[in-house]
């Protein structure tokens, strides 16, 4: 019985300490995922083509707020466009 009030006294503490980890988390990652954005903006045309983006898919995403990740949004796009490009190539062959 001791250790079921322990455990159960040790619960609301932990709580906000969870919730501080939680949106340093959030935080360290929306920075590293921003890094990585700007990353994409030093690379040349040809070398975004590579991987599926332009310049104006860059262009979108870069006004969007700092919690939002600009990297998933991108490679959303990019995985559209591949689409796109596969189901063109299959109706011309």
């Amino acid at each position: 019985m001791a250790i079921i009030h322990a455990a159960h006294t040790m619960q609301p503490t932990a709580r906000p300490v969870a919730r501080v980890v939680n949106v340093v988390v959030k935080f360290l990652t929306a920075w590293k995922n921003r890094r990585d954005f700007y990353r994409l903006g030093e690379m040349s045309d040809v070398e975004l083509a590579d991987i599926g983006l332009t310049r104006s898919d860059l262009n979108v995403v870069v006004d969007l707020p700092f919690g939002r990740d600009p990297t998933t949004h991108l490679g959303a796009v990019a995985e559209a466009r591949r689409r796109e490009i596969e189901t063109a190539a299959r109706q011309i062959a």
